[in-house]
């Protein structure tokens, strides 16, 4: 139960936003460009990395 450093809690927060971010253009009608969609399926992808990179990050002791 150790604690994640800051760092690595601001990067999760940035990784949600991004998942989040791109469901949004991901699920859209098909009003916008296939380039718009496709590039909200990376940002999904890009910020479920970051936030399981950040999530397994543990401070160590010293």
């Amino acid at each position: 139960m150790s604690k994640t450093p800051p760092f690595f809690r601001k990067l999760r927060a940035i990784g949600l936003s991004l998942v989040a971010a791109g469901g949004v253009l991901a699920t859209t009608p098909e009003a916008l460009p296939e380039i718009v969609i496709r590039i909200g399926g990376y940002l999904i992808v890009a910020g479920s990395v970051m936030t399981a990179v950040s999530q397994a990050v543990v401070k160590g002791e010293e």
